[in-house]
């Protein structure tokens, strides 16, 4: 039987795409933001796509802002894309 393959969405690109190719940032309930790196993390959680150019664009229409409701720290962008490179 072939194990179902969990898949999210990007919430820039909108594409859905399988979990292992996204990244996930998450804030926990006192508001902290982190890069999810393990996809466990207890918390809301938004997935990006493994992209130089959808982490600049995240960064440039603050969707995680919206996403997440909370400022996110430039430490964040800059994590994400040191992940990716």
């Amino acid at each position: 039987m072939n194990k179902k393959i969990p898949m999210r969405t990007c919430i820039v690109t909108k594409e859905s795409i399988p979990k292992k190719e996204l990244i996930r940032v998450v804030r926990d309930k006192d508001g902290n933001v982190l890069v999810d790196i393990t996809g466990k993390q207890n918390g809301r959680g938004a997935y990006l796509k493994k992209d130089i150019d959808v982490i600049k664009k995240a960064e440039k229409s603050k969707i995680l802002e919206r996403v997440l409701g909370v400022s996110i720290p430039n430490s964040i962008y800059e994590e994400l894309e040191n992940l990716i490179k």
